[in-house]
């Protein structure tokens, strides 16, 4: 990508958008496209082949996404399936009749299966069945992954699907009803503290394991993607990465890790009563690393950051 390229990042305001555009900016990227979801509608074709048109992007980062932990799937499968596939397929075709020259499509690690080999490899998809409580979600994202490979074969696009492990950082969801573990976890231990708790409930067992990425580093991995200089033929030849940290930790762990940041006194019961999801979830990031990215948040740090950013969040509200 060249300084003066026109950039649309579709979901500027979420978690991934907005670690886009910060990462962007920063690298000196002044041309960027990041219309709010009240400017654009991205499940209007209209509207959005409208967009395309008026504002010819160069590229596009396909970060829009409706998304959520197992409660917000299990509640709301059908917005899950729905949603995401309209948004996908709307900017995946206009990309193409507006002859953008690369897009980078945001899927999700839950596309593997429920009982995969641990590392999750780039091949094993599509291998077995997938966990029940995200399937409609993970249905949309596997779409999007053979829309770009159609694309890519049938009219020499050059897209690629990129695949996160769970994500976390600034701009974070926290809301108890539709978030993921970590951001989830944040909110009850520091409610706790404030409240004088004397304890906070976990669900499931806490054996589960997860593997957690810093929202920046994924920024920093999809522009680096987005550079490498694929040949035509590795397009069409259905190119999918894995970006992560090659490293888990169970919930119990991580709960604890919480804990300890927060300051939380407290004891931490786990509601065996509730679904653990995927029993175990990291990604195989052997082929990013092979050409040469690799992640460099600690969790640790990571965690610390995203809890001053959540009580600065508390105190402007």
């Amino acid at each position: 990508m060249k300084k003066n390229d026109k950039i649309f990042i579709a979901g500027p305001k979420g978690l991934v958008g907005s670690a886009l555009i910060r990462h962007l900016e920063k690298k000196g990227y002044a041309r960027l496209l990041t219309p709010t979801h009240a400017e654009l509608e991205l499940m209007d074709s209209r509207a959005v082949s409208a967009y395309f048109e008026k504002n010819k992007p160069d590229y596009v980062f396909l970060a829009a996404a409706k998304v959520g932990g197992i409660l917000a799937n299990s509640t709301y499968p059908a917005d899950f399936i729905y949603q995401n596939l309209m948004i996908q397929n709307n900017i995946i075709h206009q990309s193409y009749v507006h002859k953008v020259k690369r897009l980078l499509f945001l899927g999700s690690s839950c596309i593997y299966p429920k009982h995969c080999p641990q590392p999750m490899k780039e091949e094993y998809l599509m291998t077995g069945p997938l966990e029940p409580s995200n399937s409609p979600y993970a249905i949309a994202k596997i779409a999007g992954i053979e829309m770009c490979w159609a694309y890519n074969r049938q009219y020499g696009t050059k897209f690629i699907p990129v695949m996160p492990t769970n994500l976390f950082g600034p701009n974070d969801n926290f809301d108890l009803e539709t978030s993921h573990v970590l951001p989830a976890l944040i909110k009850k231990f520091h409610e706790a503290k404030m409240n004088g708790s004397e304890s906070v409930t976990v669900w499931g067992t806490g054996k589960p394991t997860r593997e957690f990425l810093h929202v920046d580093d994924l920024a920093d991995a999809c522009c680096f993607i987005m550079g490498q200089n694929f040949s035509l033929k590795e397009y069409q030849n259905n190119p999918l990465l894995n970006i992560g940290t090659g490293k888990d930790i169970s919930i119990k762990d991580l709960a604890e890790l919480i804990q300890s940041i927060v300051g939380f006194k407290g004891n931490i019961i786990f509601d065996t009563s509730k679904p653990d999801g995927t029993p175990l979830k990291k990604l195989d990031v052997s082929k990013i690393n092979f050409l040469n990215w690799f992640s460099t948040t600690a969790l640790k740090d990571g965690i610390e950051a995203t809890y001053t950013f959540f009580k600065e969040m508390q105190t402007s509200i």
